[in-house]
């Protein structure tokens, strides 16, 4: 399965994917990294991986709707069956929703439909709440609202600072996906 992951930040999602060995094994291929910031670690990362990276910061087009469309014209020669989108700070627009219908997946640090947006882990801890999670989703129009594929439960230990419990949640999130994935393989197969 080739896929195109999309990154923002510091990638531990992207080293969780492509350090994989069952999902190498399984035929997972990523066959590129599109990132929207510049100096995101992510790409050093992907380049020590010999993944190819392309970094199309936003700012350079009028619109989202450009820049997506120059994402999508990265994309359609590489023939990639899915994006995964791994910590990737844009909200997907119709142009590229439109180009991969279905086949766009994201992973977000609460149990949707919970703890929507950028501050999932945050606002989940500030909330008080005796468990959260992580949710994989396909995307939609909205903003973490697509359906969903898997979640997994994180329970907020009453000794919990919000840094113990974001790496218990990045924990997760480093298990769950790449089950997702490979799951998506086995489909695909």
């Amino acid at each position: 399965m080739r896929v195109a992951i999309f990154a923002s930040g510091t990638g531990s999602n992207f080293e969780a994917i492509a350090d994989n060995q069952r999902l190498q094994q399984a035929g997972l291929e990523i066959v590129q990294l599109i990132c929207d910031r510049p100096q995101a670690a992510v790409i050093e990362k992907a380049q020590r991986r010999q993944v190819p990276v392309s970094v199309l910061a936003p700012r350079q087009f009028e619109n989202r709707q450009a820049y997506e469309q120059a994402v999508v014209t990265q994309l359609a020669p590489l023939a990639v069956d899915y994006i995964i989108l791994a910590g990737y700070m844009r909200i997907i627009t119709p142009v590229l929703l439109g180009a991969y219908p279905q086949r766009i997946i994201n992973i977000h640090p609460a149990l949707l439909p919970s703890f929507p947006g950028i501050h999932g882990i945050e606002d989940a801890y500030r909330a008080k709440v005796s468990e959260t999670g992580v949710t994989v989703h396909y995307i939609d129009e909205g903003v973490d609202t697509g359906p969903i594929i898997a979640q997994a439960t994180v329970p907020v230990k009453p000794n919990d600072t919000l840094a113990t419990l974001e790496a218990r949640v990045h924990a997760v999130e480093h298990q769950l996906y790449p089950a997702v994935i490979y799951d998506l393989i086995q489909k695909n197969n």
